[in-house]
């Protein structure tokens, strides 16, 4: 186990602040070495200035970091990665704003040879608090997943993010409303998805035990099931 590659899939609605905590990242002097996939359906992208070359599917940053762009499925792009010579130190798994993060989750558990060698440490999800509670109230037509409560329920961590642009009386509103979906996950406030590296890296906070306690079916693949592609 200590010789996996923690593996953190950051999830969120559209506009909650995933890309600027990935920019954040590729900007800090943290001395690691993380590879960055990045779903190339995203609003926004990551800068382009921050990386040495773009004209690949797999770049480097400025700061060392790995960036991927995900044009097929997840399984492919991962296992490209754990051939490179150099180690990583981590992987993070930047979703689209509509995804149910739960078939990522599953691809750690179901692909024998990417569990041998990662494990999912956490599923950090960030939380605009100034919108986000008209996104959890959203009515779906029958049958239809609710993506930002699915995002919520599945979280091991939460960035509650641009607190600024509430007032307390509405950040602890929305922090009830959380609770009502997910009373474990810690709950991290911030501004501009600015968090210390060491707060949501090597977390050890995804529990396989818990998520089969909410849904037994979570490991249970359908005959038709294809590994995660983000070009849904």
């Amino acid at each position: 186990m200590a010789d996996k590659i923690p593996v953190t899939v950051i999830t969120g609605f559209l506009g909650a602040g995933k890309t600027t905590l990935i920019n954040h990242i590729l900007t800090t002097n943290h001395g690691k070495k993380i590879a960055i996939i990045e779903n190339e359906y995203g609003e926004i992208g990551i800068d382009s200035g921050l990386v040495l070359d773009t004209k690949e599917e797999l770049y480097e940053a400025s700061n060392g970091c790995l960036c991927c762009t995900v044009r097929g499925d997840l399984i492919r792009i991962l296992n490209r990665l754990l051939k490179r010579k150099s180690k990583l130190d981590a992987i993070m798994i930047e979703t689209t704003g509509l995804a149910d993060p739960a078939p990522v989750a599953q691809t750690f558990f179901v692909d024998e040879d990417l569990n041998s060698q990662l494990r999912l440490d956490a599923i950090l999800t960030l939380v605009d608090a100034k919108h986000v509670i008209p996104h959890l109230d959203e009515e779906k037509p029958d049958g239809a997943v609710n993506e930002a409560v699915q995002q919520v329920a599945f979280a091991d961590k939460i960035l509650l993010n641009k607190l600024d642009l509430v007032s307390d009386s509405e950040k602890e509103e929305v922090i009830d409303r959380i609770r009502e979906i997910n009373r474990s996950a810690k709950i991290i406030e911030c501004r501009n998805a600015e968090v210390p590296l060491e707060a949501i890296l090597e977390q050890h906070a995804f529990d396989l035990d818990k998520i089969l306690a909410a849904d037994p079916s979570f490991l249970q693949l359908e005959e038709d099931d294809h590994p995660p592609s983000w070009a849904q």
